[in-house]
């Protein structure tokens, strides 16, 4: 059977995951890391993309890349993985496959959940225990963010949610994932504090006792806030059924 074909985003933008072969290390030395973002700026110069977030750590990376043509993504990945990998081939005396099997590369839209993936992308060191601070780990775009960048693009980002609260939001300890479909995994902190948020700080518990027609009209409200219906009855005690009904 034939490898299944890459899901396009509409909005072009991806989510990239590279992880070494065996979890091996793709980085051995500073001067690996700062190779790696020039061959990035490289390959800015002649394919039409944007990098928007990246974080490289010893054995895997993620980047938050825009495409400007649909389909380019392939392309822009493969010329800068086949460099990368030249030359640490070339530099450790080694062959064969650098990256493990396919990198991922999932659609990202510009939602709710986009400043949270690149919250999840620079907290990454410290999640790792690498630093105390975002700012300290020099090989992600956090810095870039604060001090500016010829690499990445910040305006974008900036403009969507404002630098005081971009920094404000990348500082919040929360513990989230993302998912194969590039969804953000909540912790129970978070998707409580995103349904008081939308019942203007009532507990997620009391939506229960609300009247049927109001109860239902929340339960609609946070499906549409892009909760998921397992969160919101984890979060509420309302039962499956009823919140997939209303």
């Amino acid at each position: 059977m034939g490898r299944q074909a890459r899901k396009l985003s509409s909005s072009g933008f991806y989510h990239i995951m590279i992880r070494g072969v065996n979890h091996q290390h793709i980085y051995e030395e500073d001067d690996d890391y700062i190779y790696f973002i020039k061959t990035m700026q490289d390959l800015k110069i002649g394919h039409a993309f944007e990098i928007h977030a990246y974080c490289l750590m010893s054995n895997h990376v993620h980047i938050l890349l825009r495409e400007k043509q649909i389909g380019d993504i392939s392309l822009i990945m493969k010329r800068m993985l086949t460099k990368y990998a030249m030359y640490f081939n070339r530099k450790y005396q080694r062959s064969g496959a650098l990256i493990a099997s396919r990198y991922k590369s999932i659609p990202v839209e510009v939602d709710e959940y986009f400043i949270p993936l690149q919250r999840y992308i620079h907290q990454n060191p410290l999640k790792a225990g690498l630093v105390k601070k975002l700012e300290e780990y020099p090989f992600s775009s956090y810095g870039e963010y604060l001090n500016g960048s010829q690499l990445i693009e910040t305006k974008f980002t900036l403009e969507m949610a404002g630098r005081e609260e971009w920094l404000r939001l990348h500082q919040e300890p929360v513990e989230e994932e993302f998912d194969s479909s590039g969804k953000v995994k909540l912790d129970e902190g978070e998707i409580r504090r995103r349904i008081k948020k939308q019942t203007s700080g009532k507990e997620p518990q009391e939506i229960g006792t609300w009247e049927k027609t109001e109860r239902d009209k929340m339960l609609k409200k946070l499906k549409e806030s892009g909760l998921s219906i397992r969160q919101i009855e984890r979060a509420t005690g309302i039962s499956r059924g009823i919140v997939a009904k209303s």
